[in-house]
This record gives C-alpha cells, sequence and structure tokens, in this order.
C-alpha cells in the first residue's frame, strides 16, 4: 500500500513566514532561513531511490500563491492546506489523500533525515499513531495508520482542544486517544520557532 508523506510548507514571504522567529531575528533573516530549510528538507527527503519508499505531498498555504511560484519542485504534487488552524490543516489530507500510512511534518526542523521517516512509517505497521516529539513540548511529525477499519472520526477529534504553539501540543493531542489506539514515538528533535531556538541550531 502506498505510504504517503505530506510535507506541511508555506509560500516564503518576507514579514509573513515564520513571525515569532522574525520577531527574534528579523524578517528577513528569518525568510532566508526558512526558504533554505525547506528547500533542503523537500531535497533530503526526496532524494535517489527515497520516492520509491513514499509519495511526497506538499500541501501549501497561502493557495493563491502557490501555483504561481517556481519555488517548488515540478515533481512533487501540491495540495491545499486549507483553512483553520494547526490541527484542521494536518486533518485535512489524513481524511482526503488515497489509502495508505500517512505522515505529516513540517518543513522548519532542520534535522530531519530520511532515516526518521523510515523510522515512522515502521512504527505504523505495528501501532496506529506515531508522533516525532519535539524538545519543547509539541511535536515535529504525527503519522496514521489509516486501515480501513480505522475509524475516520479520529483524524479530526485527535486535534481537537490542541494548545497548539505551547508545551502541552503533544500531550493535549495524546490525551484524546482512548486505550484503542496504539502509539509510538520516535526520535525527538527541535523546531525552529523562535530566535533562542535559531541559535541552538546555528551553534549545533
Amino acid at each position: 500500500m502506498q505510504k504517503h508523506l505530506v510535507i506541511m510548507v508555506k509560500v516564503p514571504q518576507i514579514g509573513a513566514t515564520k513571525t515569532r522567529l522574525a520577531a527574534g531575528i528579523g524578517p528577513l533573516a528569518a525568510w532566508r532561513f526558512y526558504r533554505n530549510t525547506t528547500t533542503s528538507v523537500i531535497r533530503r527527503l526526496s532524494g535517489q531511490g527515497l520516492s520509491a519508499k513514499w509519495k511526497i505531498w506538499l500541501a501549501v498555504t497561502p493557495e493563491r500563491l502557490a501555483a504561481g511560484t517556481r519555488f517548488w519542485p515540478a515533481e512533487h504534487v501540491l495540495i491545499e492546506q486549507g483553512r483553520g488552524d494547526l490541527g484542521r490543516r494536518m486533518a485535512k489530507p489524513m481524511l482526503d489523500l488515497p489509502p495508505g500510512p500517512v505522515v505529516v511534518i513540517g518543513s522548519d526542523v532542520p534535522n530531519i533525515q530520511p532515516r526518521h521517516i523510515d523510522q515512522a512509517f515502521a512504527a505504523l505497521e505495528g501501532n496506529d499513531v506515531v508522533f516525532g516529539p519535539a524538545d519543547d513540548g509539541g511535536y515535529w511529525l504525527v503519522g496514521l495508520k489509516r486501515r480501513p477499519v480505522f475509524p475516520g472520526r479520529l483524524r479530526p477529534r485527535l486535534f481537537a482542544s490542541v494548545r497548539w504553539s505551547t508545551e502541552h501540543a503533544l500531550a493535549d493531542t495524546i490525551a484524546q486517544l482512548d486505550n484503542r489506539y496504539r502509539v509510538a514515538r520516535i526520535d525527538v528533535l527541535s523546531d525552529v520557532d523562535t530566535a533562542e531556538d535559531f541559535e541552538r541550531w546555528r551553534k549545533s
């Protein structure tokens, strides 16, 4: 069954991209970081031989600008993120894509490697949900097995009542799951949302 890797991306715009980071390092530096990191992550996860492992979908916002930019690699399918908070936008591909396990990541985690995606899909062979925890209490990856008998209603509910952009995001999401669902975790990574995150990453 086809494995689906969804990368959540924004059209890079100075002043509208990575606004929390921009508040600390400036809009231009934040734009450069996001553009370079996004390019690197997409290239790294679609390298030689990886297209046979998973299909990449780029979930893009804002939709009105996505088709008019040459920033995205032509070989990847662009899909709309849709409206709503982060949870609703992550749930959309989980509901809309063809059958098969789906893993969703952001593009602002510079240290993502293909082995992390391998770990996530391997975890879904024996579990219903997988998370890649972030060191700030959030998560940089979430994946669902999406069996035919897997309740479709779980996908939107999984992301309900989550305090996004806080140290509670992962715990809030896991709290939506009851004992019917087997949950796995893979490696802890750091995303870059603030100037402090940026400095730690730059020095690493």
